[in-house]
């Protein structure tokens, strides 16, 4: 938006097209020098405190869980006065596991999938996606139907190629899921959103905010802010 009003519509181009080339490379040499496998988004795990807080809180009780003491006759789980933590830490609790900690753990420390050359040449495709829309926008210009269709099926390919994999992990998996999910998009991208979708969903919107009570406080908000923001989305989906 800066580079329109400073340098025009070339201007905009020019900066849409360097992100996405210095984006494509940076993947790549995550792709084929660092071996980082199907790359998720967000790239970097976020950091949950609270399961860390919590491991931190119990941290003493479970390094105490071997010292625990059974009653012969009660069968009563006790604690030795000798291992027992200060006053100020001391939980009344039986000794237990962190279930999201060692979750969190184990996604830390989980390796990426192996990629043969079949996955390789899917993850190059989603790669190269957003910069052959491009190529091809410029091309065939904007309201051209092609390069709606090959971004299309670049990610459908890809995404085929990559679902016969069956040893992903954990965010693997969830990334997986959020591009099965992110192919809906293009239902609000034109040139199909200009001509297909537009008017059904309009119409669904003013049908639920007239007839369903509380809807209208949302659907007419958004069916005046939703031209903008597929105008928005539309430059952006790369």
């Amino acid at each position: 938006m800066g580079a329109a009003k400073l340098w025009g519509e070339a201007g905009r181009w020019l900066v849409i097209v360097l992100i996405q080339v210095a984006k494509a490379i940076l993947r790549c040499l995550l792709l084929f020098w660092y071996r980082s496998g199907i790359q998720t988004s967000p790239p970097l795990i976020p950091l949950d405190r609270d399961s860390l807080l919590s491991s931190h809180d119990n941290s003493a009780e479970e390094d105490d869980e071997d010292t625990s003491v059974v009653g012969q006759r009660s069968g009563r789980v006790v604690r030795p006065l000798g291992s027992a933590p200060s006053l100020q830490s001391l939980l009344w609790g039986l000794p237990r596991k962190n279930k999201r900690s060692r979750d969190g753990e184990e996604e830390l420390q989980s390796s990426p999938t192996p990629l043969g050359l079949q996955e390789t040449i899917a993850e190059s495709l989603y790669i190269a996606r957003p910069l052959v829309h491009l190529a091809s926008l410029g091309i065939c210009g904007k309201r051209s139907w092609k390069p709606w269709i090959i971004s299309g099926l670049l990610e459908i390919t890809s995404f085929s190629l990559l679902s016969d994999i069956k040893t992903l992990n954990r965010r693997e998996r969830a990334e997986m899921r959020r591009r099965a999910f992110l192919l809906l998009y293009y239902l609000l991208r034109s040139p199909f959103y200009d001509r297909y979708s537009e008017m059904k969903i309009l119409f669904l919107l003013r049908f639920l905010a007239d007839y369903v009570p509380g809807v209208g406080l949302v659907a007419r908000p958004l069916m005046e802010y939703l031209p903008i923001w597929q105008k928005i989305y539309f430059y952006n989906w790369g």
